[in-house]
């Protein structure tokens, strides 16, 4: 095996995807899939062991001290919304989003979270996973990785991505709140379904999965059908996770004004 270190770090007992043909990881893969399918989302905990949760806790530390921290308010659309609508429609409902954001070009290359991410064993196994032909790393310098740090307070709206899926990895906890939570398949693509949204967003939580934040813990999720938030965080421990931005296309970059939001900048760090 190529990357020796990973033994320490990577709980590759539970998870030897260095070897996606082991009997294990077809396991997990077969398990990941079908919670893809029916939920849209596939949580492996224990990804990482003990000392590599503590190692990529007291990196990521460092990092968040230069994170670009934001409040928006905006719609579960991530997209302006339309004044041409009557006032009561669902794409005319906002929110506050507030969080911060560490970007790629901002982690030092020996940093754990950035060597996972830059993986080959990693990325394989996420597009096998995905079932895609091939899997490219966001060649955005700032968007290709990110650390998202939320503080005392802070929140993520309910909302829909814009993208086909999102891999993080949990790195640690606050001490209350917090909680990843999300409906799935609540929309189609040819399927809006504005008044089931709508009901969540009022504060029906008939159809709401509530996934605890646990540090260590891998996710793949497709949100672009399923509706999901964070909920606000309590406590003077601020809640870090690690977003891997991958693409089954090369080249995608973020927009300028995406990135103005979310690091205060539009060019990477020479």
């Amino acid at each position: 095996m190529e990357s020796q270190w990973f033994q320490h770090l990577v709980d590759l007992e539970a998870y030897p995807i260095y070897d996606l043909n082991h009997p294990k990881t077809e396991q997990i893969l077969k398990k990941a899939q079908s919670q893809l399918d029916s939920l849209g989302a596939a949580e492996m905990p224990g990804f990482l062991t003990p000392k590599g949760i503590s190692q990529m806790e007291l990196e990521s530390s460092q990092l968040e001290k230069s994170a670009f921290w934001n409040a928006l308010v905006g719609n579960a659309y991530l997209d302006e919304p339309e004044n041409s609508l009557p006032e009561n429609h669902v794409r005319r409902w906002t929110e506050t989003t507030s969080l911060g954001a560490v970007g790629y070009d901002q982690f030092p290359k020996e940093f754990l979270l950035r060597k996972i991410y830059e993986w080959p064993h990693f990325m394989e196994f996420i597009r096998t996973l995905l079932g895609l032909p091939k899997l490219y790393q966001y060649a955005d310098p700032m968007g290709a990785l990110n650390l998202s740090v939320m503080k005392k307070d802070d929140y993520l709206r309910w909302h829909f991505d814009q993208s086909d899926f999102v891999t993080s990895l949990s790195v640690r906890n606050s001490e209350k709140g917090g909680a990843f939570e999300y409906v799935p398949r609540i929309r189609a693509p040819r399927q809006e379904n504005y008044e089931a949204v709508q009901s969540i967003l009022k504060g029906n939580r008939e159809r709401v999965i509530h996934i605890p934040n646990c540090p260590g813990t891998l996710l793949v999720f497709q949100g672009r059908y399923s509706l999901h938030r964070v909920t606000k965080i309590e406590g003077e421990t601020s809640r870090l996770m690690g977003l891997l931005g991958y693409a089954a296309e090369p080249n995608v970059m973020s927009t300028e004004y995406l990135r103005k939001i979310r690091y205060g900048r539009t060019e990477p760090l020479s």
